[in-house]
């Protein structure tokens, strides 16, 4: 959609009230569910019998920027039903001085069962499509994560992905509880791999140290190597320490690696330093050439000294010789140097 049909669009907007969405494109009918919001939502899926969308508005977690979508870079129309070449994406929107503090939280049914979980931020300007729009008023945030829940175990992949974003955008502690749940040993991998990510995603320090106990205290490897890299997406500062604290003592050869390479993407001293000393350390050498490849993923103003002290001085050939191999791709002019340096002992 260009830029001039987008702002076009706005004029054709629904005037709603307050902590509803400004929406496009829909017939608008707002109902109450002060009853319980599972008791209104199943008894109005259960009539319909086209396509609709069915939402509502919740507290949102702090800290959280604007979430809609976006054309060419400008804000515009987020298309509810959107046609292939359509996008979504995180903006953030005019400058703001405070995050937005209500999440929207809608489903799309069709002959009376559930297709579509989506969620913005209330500042979003929704198209709906020329489908009907039920809007639900009085929800409670502690109902709307017991609806959610009920679409986490037994749904499809992506349907339970939404459920799972949803609750963890919520801006209620409850969230983290019922997350905590979702990541107990007796639930499925798929949904413990899934919920480690939206804690590292969007739960701030509570899902630190969740993602932290799992880290340590998990039996199944998949899921400790899911909380690795929900770490490595976490806000907390002391994430980077979990991090650190697995690249040098996980029992896990494999996991000691994954934690390295992601320690590489956030970069800093306190992870340059880590990764050495796997290099020099580490007891297994596939955890070392892991390193130097961490290695050549930090800022080349770091990486290419630290390759080139690597390549000269190991006491392990194949970490050596995997120290070079990425000083090649490097393509840095010290790299070029150092290999003519070497070419001229021979």
């Amino acid at each position: 959609m260009s830029t001039f049909l987008c702002c076009l669009s706005l004029f054709s907007l629904l005037p709603l009230a307050a902590q509803q969405p400004r929406v496009a494109n829909a017939k608008v009918e707002t109902r109450s569910a002060s009853a319980g919001l599972e008791k209104e939502f199943r008894a109005l899926a259960g009539s319909l019998e086209g396509p609709a969308w069915i939402g509502y508005a919740v507290p949102m977690i702090a800290g959280q920027h604007q979430m809609c979508c976006s054309s060419s870079g400008h804000p515009c129309l987020c298309a509810l039903e959107a046609k292939k070449g359509d996008s979504q994406s995180l903006h953030s929107g005019p400058v703001r001085l405070e995050s937005p503090g209500q999440l929207l939280v809608l489903f799309r049914v069709q002959q009376k069962s559930t297709g579509k979980i989506r969620t913005f931020s209330e500042d979003c300007e929704l198209d709906a499509g020329g489908l009907p729009f039920y809007w639900l008023r009085e929800v409670r945030s502690s109902e709307s994560l017991a609806l959610l829940a009920s679409f986490v175990s037994g749904a499809e992949d992506r349907l339970r992905d939404s459920a799972l974003a949803a609750i963890a955008f919520h801006g209620d502690p409850a969230a983290d509880r019922l997350l905590e749940q979702f990541v107990a040993a007796g639930q499925p991998d798929a949904i413990r791999e899934r919920t480690a990510f939206w804690l590292g995603a969007a739960r701030g320090k509570r899902g630190y140290e969740l993602l932290r106990r799992m880290l340590r205290d998990d039996p199944s490897e998949r899921v400790r190597d899911r909380a690795v890299f929900a770490l490595s997406i976490s806000k907390e500062p002391a994430a980077v320490d979990a991090l650190i604290e697995a690249a040098r003592h996980d029992k896990s050869s494999h996991l000691r690696g994954q934690a390295l390479f992601w320690l590489a993407q956030k970069a800093g001293q306190k992870a340059a330093s880590a990764i050495k000393d796997a290099i020099e350390n580490d007891p297994e050498t596939e955890v070392k050439k892991r390193a130097v490849f961490a290695l050549s993923q930090l800022r080349k103003e770091e990486s290419v000294p630290l390759l080139i002290q690597v390549a000269r001085s190991n006491r392990n050939p194949a970490v050596r010789k995997q120290a070079i191999f990425w000083l090649g791709q490097s393509k840095d002019p010290r790299a070029a140097e150092f290999f003519e340096e070497i070419l001229k002992h021979y």
